[in-house]
């Protein structure tokens, strides 16, 4: 069972999310619909993970992605799952840029993958057990964006595909699994995405914000 904080202001949205939590055995400690009655209820009570929109009442801007990342701030590993309707990589590096170094989860999903409910769930574990996850479109969108560059235009077609499931927080036993091959096989593609991108090949979130400060072209990567 995980203690949750869920902020969103669609009440129609966050009343099913609500149930679907609580039907999966986890304990909404506080529901609320905007970004100070979240950053209210996680001091109140710390909890598990919280999960809450981008964008909040009052502006309907960013909210509660600044609420989420102030909250990391006043509680460091606090797991944080963001949900937000459309695909901006902007807000996704923004939340992963600012508080991965504590080790506490982080993930970006957009809300039609709330729809696929046990992809939501597995997600919302791996946050809340300190993993890193992000939104497979948001994964597309950052390697389209970036299919100019020379270093990943020397990865081939599998190395590819290994790198985008490396960004969305996948390990190597979930890759494999996913691509259908033996995991000695992972092993050997990423170590080549590593010597050929020039990452640092430490495990964990660390190699997840690697390879995306490399696909949204930050020089310090």
């Amino acid at each position: 069972m995980l203690r949750v904080v869920l902020a969103e202001d669609a009440a129609l949205l966050r009343a099913g999310l609500v149930e679907l939590l609580t039907r999966v055995g986890h304990r909404v400690t506080a529901a609320v619909g905007d970004a100070g009655e979240l950053a209210r209820a996680v001091d109140a009570d710390r909890p598990d993970v919280v999960v809450t929109d981008v964008r909040m009442p009052p502006g309907h801007r960013d909210e509660g992605l600044r609420a989420a990342l102030e909250l990391r701030a006043r509680h460091p590993g606090l797991p944080v799952l963001v949900l937000s309707q459309y695909v901006a990589t902007a807000y996704a590096t923004q939340l992963l840029g600012g508080g991965a170094s504590d080790g506490g989860g982080l993930g970006y999903l957009l809300k039609d993958r709330v729809g696929e409910v046990a992809d939501f769930l597995d997600a919302l574990d791996r946050v809340a057990g300190g993993q890193t996850v992000i939104d497979p479109e948001v994964v597309r969108v950052l390697l389209r964006q970036r299919t100019d560059d020379e270093p990943l235009r020397r990865l081939t077609p599998r190395e590819r595909e290994v790198l985008a499931l490396m960004a969305e927080g996948l390990n190597n036993q979930a890759i494999a699994r996913r691509l259908t091959v033996t995991e000695a096989s992972v092993v050997k593609h990423t170590g080549n995405i590593f010597m050929k991108l020039e990452l640092d090949p430490a495990d964990g979130n660390r190699r997840v914000l690697a390879v995306l400060t490399h696909l949204r072209g930050d020089t310090a990567a």
